[in-house]
């Protein structure tokens, strides 16, 4: 196992883990070299430097990027991360991913990524606001409705969508909602695109639970890390269907519950807005984020951050079923891993593709200057999230391969086939 997990370590790169996905889909489908060629690199990076005032008087410099994997079925899609963290490996690689997944959820999209590497929090509303005006002025020219469309991600929220809206609206010389998705309802953001990613996780890990364990959603164990926008609308929404939530957690420390959440989720929500932390809870036995991953239940929900489970701990995961509501959650020594165990792995380009699909249902409604009742959009959400995990669970029986190479074998032939048709070489 020493030796695996030291193999592992090249893989630890965003960027290596998204090819080394492409390259799996080899076993299932047949991908012509020049094609393999294209999608292993990204069409366009941009990369800007953002240089600005503060409200101290003081200069600082932030880097922001733009990455355009692929848009042959049609304007490249993905969202703005703001996050320390972020660099132009982890933008690839999230890039390729947004081009799998709005294939295998059947969109006219592309994949795209962007983000700035800033710490949100170290910035007033004003300085934010600012920051993003000048990142839509550097990029200006290789977005809009039928070039690239962004989104909110990590770090990112309506209100930055609105900011972006309208500067670019501000340069083109008139009203522009459809330049991206996520935004306020006021400004024609769509409702339930909020909670849709996370709805689309609590869909997917019940058709999950029935194919594959024959077992209802409801009384079915599930831990969750992370309770951001995805991870919080996750466990609200498992709570809805009677799901057993036994343990939840964020960057400051979890809780475990042995007989489930006990208080209702507005409770929960309230009490951790209050004490800033799922870990400072005041009810639940304390557990780490380490402790919570390694579970003893049907359905552990990675909804927090890249590589969560790695060559160091896949081999302790007890999960019967592995849901990931994050993007990447998974290393690929590590899904070996789970394979090997026994454990399902349903994949983040499908997990997570509500929040896309929802996007795309915005886009159209902003086109076609409309706004869909919230009954319209989830049952449309539901229907598409339904057949996708129906697509993938099928072709993953049929070919005898785990989901994620399903999904990916979809996906990829997708993109393939859009490429082939429309000529290029």
């Amino acid at each position: 196992m020493e030796q695996e997990i030291r193999a592992e370590k090249g893989e630890e790169d965003p960027y290596n883990n998204a090819l080394a996905q492409l390259a799996s889909v080899a076993q299932v489908i047949e991908i012509e070299p020049e094609y393999y060629e294209m999608l292993k690199t990204p069409r366009r990076e941009i990369s800007v430097y953002l240089h600005m005032k503060m409200t101290d008087g003081s200069v600082k410099s932030f880097v922001g990027y733009r990455i355009q994997h692929n848009n042959a079925r049609g304007p490249y899609k993905g969202g703005l991360r703001y996050h320390p963290m972020v660099s132009m490996s982890e933008t690839r690689a999230l890039a390729m991913l947004m081009t799998w997944k709005t294939a295998l959820i059947d969109v006219p999209f592309g994949g795209a990524k962007g983000g700035i590497t800033v710490d949100p929090a170290q910035l007033n509303e004003d300085e934010l606001e600012e920051l993003t005006r000048k990142y839509v002025d550097s990029i200006y020219y290789t977005i809009g409705p039928e070039v690239d469309v962004p989104a909110p991600d990590v770090g990112t929220n309506p209100q930055v969508m609105a900011w972006i809206m309208n500067e670019y609206s501000k340069m083109k010389g008139y009203n522009v909602p459809a330049v991206v998705t996520g935004k306020p309802v006021e400004l024609g953001g769509s409702l339930g695109r909020n909670e849709a990613t996370g709805r689309g996780v609590v869909i997917t890990a019940r058709e999950a639970l029935k194919a594959i364990l024959g077992k209802d959603i409801k009384g079915a164990t599930f831990a969750v890390q992370g309770f951001g926008n995805v991870g919080s609308n996750t466990v609200r929404f498992l709570m809805e269907m009677g799901a057993k939530v036994v343990a939840v957690s964020d960057i400051g420390g979890g809780r475990y519950f042995a007989d489930g959440i006990q208080v209702p989720f507005e409770k929960l929500r309230s009490d951790f807005m209050a004490s800033g932390s799922i870990g400072k809870l005041p009810y639940g036995a304390p557990i780490t984020n380490e402790e919570l991953l390694e579970s003893d239940v049907d359905v552990l929900v990675p909804a927090a951050m890249e590589n969560q489970i790695t060559g160091s701990n896949a081999h302790r995961i007890r999960a019967r079923i592995v849901v990931e509501g994050a993007n990447g959650p998974t290393t690929p020594f590590a899904d070996r891993v789970l394979e090997r165990n026994g454990i399902a792995v349903i994949p983040d380009i499908l997990v997570n593709s509500g929040g896309v699909l929802v996007s795309y249902f915005e886009w159209v409604q902003n086109l076609e200057r409309e706004q869909w009742s919230l009954e319209e959009v989830n049952s449309k959400l539901e229907a598409r999230m339904i057949k996708a995990f129906g697509d993938v669970h099928k072709l993953a029986l049929e070919k005898g391969v785990s989901h994620r190479l399903a999904a990916l074998a979809l996906s990829v032939d997708r993109v393939v086939r859009a490429m082939r048709l429309a000529g290029w070489h």
